[in-house]
């Protein structure tokens, strides 16, 4: 039903209408209840607009995916390892609360614009953010409308800079703990050359990761080569042109962790295909945990990152934040784990070179 149909129907103006609508204060009780009435007899079961009429929430919250930097890949969000289950366990944890899930996809920088005409048009209470920080201030701009979010990969430091006013929850992992154990693992093995296929510096996870890489190295006086650490940006295509290039290079780490679990399974691919064994003529960790990481042969070691408990604090939060008055930015960081698998080993030599495996 069109809103100049309810028009008609209720013998008023679509203005006034639009008034009912946007739930303004100055409309007349009985001008109201007529409209409400059209509504009542010809909607058996009130469907948004309905709601949004009587001046109710939708029960749909807005699950937003930024994956802005696979341009040419129609698939980075189905078929995204840490994606796909992500959306699934959202899904699951707000339908178990009766709310319903609108998943939205943002592939550009204007695709942002999205965030912000799903709540200008009530189609959603809330809204679950996961991605990169590029469009920070249109989050801010929404938020400051009193809007509840729940953000995930964001730096914390960043929304509290940036956002004054609103309901915000900033859902992270303890990436920089799951780094170090990792490392201190790998050189709890022996290794002391140890490289890196980095992720994506725009993203909060990419930077943590990294940053801590370079400090646990510092620490045990392990120097860090260039030519050993790789920028992946958290791509498969990218990750295996970069260990392309390593090997091409000469000398190979006797270690490489990955900042994430499809650059290890890019690694290990290539690797393969180089006829370089894992882990006996390379070592290789990852992160976060994906399903085929328990799947692959070696299996991966790798960190575990709590993705079904981040979705599920993540519709937690915007339900319990839809039923405050006051403004508040809470930050919430789970506990990533070291999984210990077989694609690591301790060193039994020196790092082997190129014409080591080279038919």
């Amino acid at each position: 039903m069109k809103s100049e149909d309810i028009a008609r129907l209720a013998g008023v103006s679509r203005s006034t209408v639009s008034r009912v609508i946007n739930n303004y204060k100055n409309v007349p009780e009985e001008t109201r209840r007529k409209v409400m009435q059209v509504i009542e007899r010809y909607q058996f079961r009130p469907n948004n607009s309905a709601r949004v009429l009587a001046g109710k929430k939708t029960d749909t919250i807005g699950l937003f995916i930024v994956s802005i930097a696979e341009k040419d890949n129609i698939n980075r969000v189905y078929r995204n390892n840490y994606f796909s289950p992500f959306v699934d366990a959202v899904i699951d944890n707000a339908n178990a609360n009766g709310i319903y899930v609108l998943v939205n996809s943002i592939y550009s920088l204007q695709d942002y614009e999205k965030i912000k005409r799903a709540f200008l048009e009530r189609r959603i209470d809330a809204g679950i953010v996961v991605g990169t920080e590029k469009e920070i201030d249109v989050i801010a701009q929404v938020a400051s409308m009193g809007y509840p979010f729940s953000i995930i990969d964001y730096s914390p430091e960043e929304i509290v800079r940036k956002i004054k006013k609103g309901k915000v929850a900033v859902i992270n992992s303890t990436d920089d703990e799951g780094t170090r154990k990792m490392l201190e693992y790998l050189i709890g093995l022996g290794h002391k050359e140890i490289g890196i296929l980095s992720g994506r510096m725009n993203t909060y996870s990419g930077r943590i990761r990294y940053d801590t890489y370079l400090k646990v190295l510092a620490e045990h006086g392990i120097e860090t080569r260039k030519e050993w650490v790789l920028k992946g940006e958290f791509i498969k295509k990218e990750a295996a042109n970069e260990v392309m290039k390593m090997i091409n290079h000469g000398k190979l780490p006797t270690a490489l962790f990955c900042c994430n679990d499809d650059m290890a399974l890019s690694a290990i691919e290539v690797f393969r295909n180089e006829k370089i064994r894992i882990p006996e003529d390379i070592s290789v960790a990852g992160f976060d945990d994906i399903m085929p990481a328990s799947l692959v042969k070696p299996a991966l070691t790798t960190v575990r990152v709590p993705l079904y408990s981040m979705a599920r604090k993540a519709v937690e939060e915007v339900l319990k934040m839809l039923g405050e008055t006051s403004d508040n930015i809470s930050i919430h960081s789970l506990e990533t784990e070291l999984i210990v698998r077989d694609s690591c080993t301790a060193v039994s030599g020196a790092g082997i070179t190129n014409d080591s495996f080279t038919a």
